[in-house]
């Protein structure tokens, strides 16, 4: 039977095989599109790599300067509660002088030290006014326990609450209490 039509089996035979050229054709064809897809991801992924390793440059840098400004920050904090003092104490030296001046001179009088012990007074509220150390003294004023510790109360014509006596003067630091006056205050007769 394969003998009767030697002729189409030919003819089947390169229509058989021009499928198959095709084939190869649409391969070698995908097989190019696949090597032109391939290396433009490789490509990408070598670009993303790149732009990772930037940021993370980028990153540690930043990290590094943050480090190094909090670093400053301590070190200026340290000498600036180290050195706060400073100017106060040069401000404290001429009153140190002053005082050791007065103990120096032999027989003095009572006149001349007092003079100078009022001179030295004078050189040491400068020094506070310069610190903006303000003097507190509350007397005849209404009682403030922010700034005022009251030592005892008597009975005493007037409002009561009032500062009657100061034992001790009170200072503010910039309006902040650093020592508070000790006083006596006044309470209403009979309670």
């Amino acid at each position: 039977m394969q003998d009767q039509n030697p002729a189409s089996a030919a003819d089947q035979a390169p229509e058989q095989a021009q499928p198959v050229a095709e084939n190869d054709q649409t391969n070698s064809a995908e097989a190019a599109s696949n090597a032109d897809v391939m290396p433009s991801l490789e490509e990408a992924l070598r670009m993303a790599e790149l732009k990772a390793a930037e940021h993370h440059d980028a990153w540690l840098r930043a990290k590094a300067d943050s480090e190094n400004i909090r670093r400053r920050a301590q070190e200026e904090v340290s000498k600036a509660s180290k050195f706060a003092a400073e100017k106060f104490a040069q401000a404290m030296l001429p009153v140190k002088d002053s005082l050791e001046a007065a103990l120096a001179t032999e027989n003095a009088s009572i006149e001349n030290l007092r003079e100078g012990v009022e001179l030295t007074l004078k050189q040491l509220v400068s020094a506070f006014d310069a610190a903006k150390v303000s003097e507190e003294n509350p007397a005849g004023q209404k009682f403030d326990p922010n700034k005022h510790q009251a030592i005892s109360a008597v009975e005493a014509d007037g409002e009561p609450n009032t500062v009657v006596t100061v034992l001790q003067k009170g200072y503010l630091l910039n309006e902040r209490v650093i020592r508070p006056a000790m006083v006596i205050v006044s309470k209403a007769k009979g309670a």
